[in-house]
């Protein structure tokens, strides 16, 4: 296994990577500096785009293009021209809230949730935007919604409030795009500061998440128990998904400055775009949103 800064883009909150197995292209974000990133597989030919509000995460469009969610709703992004174009503001009236985290799941629809900026109180909700851009709402009562990713055959879907100190598993329908029999699907050790941050699922149908302000990336087996640690050169790490032209890159995103006073700060490797090679692990492609 070797760990290396693919970019060294020193993102206040880096969030969110994307492979796109069309392009071969990485996208991710910068949560905090309200930016989309894009790069190749080895970190060359960087690309960014301002966006007008903090953002949570992107999927890329069948039709080209992205769909956001920002802090004042969910967006379209026009690569070309760098302009966004609302579609629908989920929660309006919660001006301490932001949206978060998100995934497209199997059939094209986008699930992402909201958070409490303050990580306080359990404002937050879970939402799926379908392809004709109905909204619906999945779950509520949540501080900070993170870590949305399903099984490989799309009929388990993880999630976690971050500081619930647990990563959730949900039946999936993969019809409808409800969700249903929330339980508990793994407990994080959060003695030393560590929470459930970003996630994805490999081929082999493990689930990776990382565990920010621990600088654990943690890979579950699919009965939850722990498979496997990787330790980072940084503590604050944020989101990891798996890429590269035969998926078997790890790449991993972290913070250089934390959200809250009460979070640790890293060296000077904190925000960098980090990527783990030779795991003897793949990951899925990335479905693209259908509208």
């Amino acid at each position: 296994m070797r760990i290396e800064i693919l970019v060294d883009v020193k993102t206040e909150l880096g969030e969110g990577p994307v492979w796109d197995i069309e392009e071969q292209r990485l996208y991710w974000i910068d949560s905090f500096g309200c930016k989309v990133f894009r790069c190749t597989a080895d970190g060359r030919e960087v690309r960014a785009w301002d966006v007008p509000a903090r953002i949570g995460s992107m999927a890329l469009r069948s039709r080209g293009g992205a769909v956001l969610s920002l802090a004042s709703g969910f967006h379209f992004l026009d690569f070309a021209t760098g302009e966004t174009q609302l579609i629908v503001h989920p929660e309006p009236g919660k001006t301490g809230n932001r949206l978060n985290d998100g995934k497209v799941d199997r059939r094209g629809r986008f699930i992402a949730g909201s958070m409490d900026m303050n990580e306080e109180g359990p404002n937050g909700a879970l939402y799926r935007l379908d392809p004709d851009l109905s909204l619906h709402k999945l779950d509520d009562h949540i501080i900070c919604s993170n870590g949305p990713c399903w099984s490989p055959d799309g009929r388990t879907f993880y999630f976690a409030d971050t500081w619930s100190g647990e990563i959730w598993a949900y039946d999936y329908d993969m019809d409808t795009g409800n969700v249903s029999n929330r339980r508990t699907f793994a407990k994080l050790d959060t003695s030393t500061g560590g929470a459930a941050d970003g996630s994805t699922v490999d081929a082999e149908g493990f689930l990776w998440n990382a565990q920010v302000y621990d600088g654990r990336l943690i890979r579950y087996a699919p009965d939850g128990t722990v498979d496997r640690v990787i330790e980072m050169p940084v503590k604050k790490v944020t989101s990891v998904n798996f890429g590269g032209p035969n998926l078997d890159i790890l790449y991993v995103t972290s913070m250089a400055k934390p959200p809250l006073p009460r979070f640790p700060i890293d060296g000077v490797q904190g925000g960098s775009l980090f990527a783990i090679h030779d795991l003897g692990v793949r990951g899925i492609a990335e479905p693209r949103f259908g509208g």
